[in-house]
């Protein structure tokens, strides 16, 4: 029999693949004829030596392989030779967690072969309904509005949704999570600061912006860093502007961008306070700025001052 788990989602997708493991161990009380293999750097040639090999212990085989789309070779040599080849009562379990290109002949023919299951980003109501079950699981106390700030915080990243949902429970114990609780301890994927800058800058506000930056200097705060933070997110802005430019509706956004929903809802409030071409000539200025500091005509501190001077 083959199974095969693929998708984005590898939080849900690697617990599919516990389950897979534990099922075979209660059924196969030893346990012993579990293998994993990394497929990136596998042979055919070693599947089916592994397969043919007889087990002392009675037991048909577990194997699990992962990230067999990044081997072409394996691909060819397994789709050349499995109709020659007989699994038997053994159990192959294809792991890959990432998307697939639709057009992959491997990706075909393991979705009519195998028992396929694809596991995409949970967003909507689903996720929703997901972090609620976990709060409950956890024993964390949280209300709608509470959840829906740390989705927007974390986005659709269960690895890390668990982790601060764990930090959350464990820290208010038996108390009601609030609004300042996700502010204290759930860290968005970019510093806040960089959003406040970039909000004096659409105000002419410069003493402020440079006031933002000059904190996180003083905190140690690489200058890089910082330049870098600032470049990605005026491309965010310009990419998110030519949406709203093209009229393009704000709920499709997240799929268009692929940033996560924290980001793209400030992104979207202060890309409206820029033209498209007001957003270029900044960008362009922040690649000035870059290449001074990486070719050592600017020290970065000086950069980054002359930089929100000049913008």
């Amino acid at each position: 029999m083959i199974i095969f788990l693929y998708g984005e989602d590898t939080f849900s997708s690697r617990q599919k693949l516990n389950e897979i493991i534990e099922e075979y161990k209660k059924a196969n009380k030893k346990g012993l004829s579990l293998r994993y293999f990394d497929a990136k750097n596998l042979s055919f040639l070693d599947l089916k030596n592994e397969l043919q090999q007889s087990s002392i212990f009675a037991e048909k085989k577990l194997i699990v392989l992962a990230d067999a789309f990044l081997n072409q070779k394996f691909k060819d040599d397994f789709l050349e030779n499995t109709k020659k080849f007989s699994f038997g009562e053994n159990i192959i379990v294809f792991f890959q967690g990432s998307k697939v290109d639709a057009r992959d002949r491997f990706l075909k023919y393991l979705k009519k072969e195998a028992k396929t299951q694809e596991f995409q980003p949970l967003e909507g109501e689903k996720l929703e309904t997901w972090v609620d079950d976990e709060f409950a699981k956890f024993g964390g106390r949280a209300g709608k509005e509470v959840q829906k700030k740390l989705i927007e915080y974390v986005g659709s990243d269960l690895w890390q949704m668990e982790n601060e949902i764990k930090k959350l429970a464990s820290f208010k114990g038996k108390d009601v999570i609030g609004s300042k609780d996700i502010d204290l301890l759930v860290s968005p994927k970019i510093d806040l600061d960089i959003f406040e800058a970039i909000d004096a800058i659409a105000q002419k506000n410069r003493k402020k912006a440079i006031s933002l930056m000059h904190n996180h200097l003083e905190k140690g705060d690489s200058p890089v860093y910082l330049i870098y933070m600032i470049n990605y997110q005026f491309r965010n802005l310009l990419l998110v502007r030519d949406l709203i430019d093209k009229n393009y509706p704000y709920y499709h956004a997240v799929k268009a961008t692929g940033l996560k929903p924290f980001v793209l809802r400030k992104s979207w409030e202060l890309a409206q306070k820029f033209s498209f071409p007001e957003l270029k000539k900044i960008y362009q200025k922040i690649f000035q700025a870059d290449f001074s500091i990486k070719t050592g005509k600017l020290k970065p501190e000086v950069a980054i001052d002359s930089l929100l001077c000049d913008i």
